[in-house]
């Protein structure tokens, strides 16, 4: 079974705990503070795979747990750091956040390994808590929490051109012909249930590749059927071929094909209808009627659109040079990189943002603000980066923390407790 689909629930590793601990040594009575820091929580990445082409190991197995971090230890000991996992996917895989549909990571074009989700930072030991008025901190940083999703794999296809046409006018007798593919070919009336990709050679000029998207029926856009399934594997090619069957053996128009299978690219997505598109009228070694020219019909139709009708053969192979040298021209004019999805959904951001209590307090010489949103933020923010440090001032405003702060009173120059963090207050 091809799986071209999978949803997962994905989760990084925690970080662990910070130690609370004093020296305490023979003729040392009064030893400082010698907690160590937890380790860091285990990252989540996705890396490209060449040897897979199917999503079907994610079909058997739905969470993946990246390593905890250790808690610290006496002694100053560093908790040890949490095991990465990395998930193995094939080129194209699209990883969408499952409630939203947005696009989390597109693992195609130069993109072959990401980290998804990070591991949480280690909680720091009491010994780094130790100042001059507080010499005995009994106090330990918690490790930061986990990062979790759940997400949707989609496998898109990546292929130059895509085959488009109803079941059974020829697209994979086509790509046998002039590819290095091996479709299973029959007289099927349904449709080939898998995408087929085969390279394209060529003497001379630019070799691509081509892929059999599996056939199409109307009301394909709305998901009638496969319809989904299908279409969403030519969302990167850069060129279509509608390959129509010419004689009209299954008693099928091919003008009125066309404009259907137009009809449901145009209803899936406007983008992909608007490109660049060739016809190939196949099955004319088996035009006998004396009437009118059904190529002549597709040509009189069709070319004064702009698109180009090419009478070929996939049996006896006549037109198939004309046709795949036409195309080739019309991919050198054409932007040679992969179609890459673009990130719409940033898991550090959209998680800091959850709906997390926090509580702020005034304690004698600080206002405390503490709660699981302020540790989500602090875990996942690297506050020594300039980007990290602006994020922190707009999470602090964006969150309404800010507002509370100065309803509490807080005033220039007050000083602002978050767990480890301490800094003055100033507009």
């Amino acid at each position: 079974m091809f799986a071209d689909r999978a949803k997962i629930f994905i989760r990084s590793g925690r970080g662990g705990d910070g130690h609370c601990s004093f020296r305490r040594e023979l003729y040392v009575p009064n030893g400082g503070p010698d907690g160590g820091d937890g380790g860091r929580g285990g990252d989540l990445i996705f890396e490209v795979d060449k040897g897979l082409n199917t999503l079907v190991d994610y079909r058997h197995k739905r969470k993946y747990a990246a390593g905890d971090g250790e808690q610290g230890g006496k002694r100053r000991c560093h908790g040890k750091d949490g095991k990465d996992l990395v998930l193995r996917v094939p080129e194209g895989t699209v990883i969408k956040e499952f409630k939203t549909g947005k696009v989390v990571a597109d693992m195609s074009g130069d993109n072959k390994r990401q980290v998804v989700l990070k591991g949480g930072k280690g909680g720091l030991g009491n010994m780094h808590f130790a100042t001059s008025t507080m010499q005995v901190p009994k106090y330990a940083q918690p490790g930061q929490p986990a990062m979790e999703l759940e997400v949707q794999l989609e496998l898109k296809v990546i292929a130059d051109v895509g085959l488009v046409g109803f079941p059974n006018v020829g697209k994979s007798t086509l790509l046998s012909r002039v590819t290095n593919a091996d479709p299973k070919i029959a007289n099927y009336h349904f449709t080939t249930l898998n995408p087929n990709l085969g390279v394209v050679d060529l003497d001379g000029a630019k070799g691509f590749v081509m892929a059999d998207i599996p056939g199409l029926i109307e009301g394909a856009s709305e998901g009638v059927g496969l319809g989904h399934e299908f279409l969403r594997h030519i969302e990167r090619t850069k060129m279509m071929i509608h390959v129509v069957d010419a004689a009209g053996t299954e008693g099928r128009d091919p003008v009125d094909d066309i404009h259907k299978i137009n009809a449901e690219l145009q209803a899936y997505n406007a983008d992909i209808a608007s490109r660049p598109q060739v016809i190939a009228a196949n099955k004319t070694d088996l035009i006998y009627s004396e009437d009118e020219d059904p190529v002549e019909r597709l040509k009189a139709e069709f070319e004064p659109q702009g698109i180009k009708v090419f009478p070929i053969s996939g049996v006896t192979g006549s037109g198939l040079k004309e046709l795949l040298y036409y195309v080739s021209a019309q991919l050198d004019k054409m932007d040679s990189k992969t179609l890459v999805f673009e990130q719409e959904y940033f898991p550090e951001e959209e998680l800091i943002y959850e709906d997390l209590p926090y509580t702020v307090e005034r304690e004698e010489d600080a206002f405390v603000v503490e709660g699981p949103k302020i540790e989500k933020m602090l875990g996942y923010t690297n506050l020594d980066s300039e980007k990290g440090f602006a994020f922190f001032q707009k999470f602090l405003k964006d969150s309404g923390i800010l507002e509370r702060l100065e309803a509490e009173g807080i005033e220039e120059g007050d000083t602002v407790r978050m767990y480890g963090l301490q800094f003055d207050y100033y507009k």
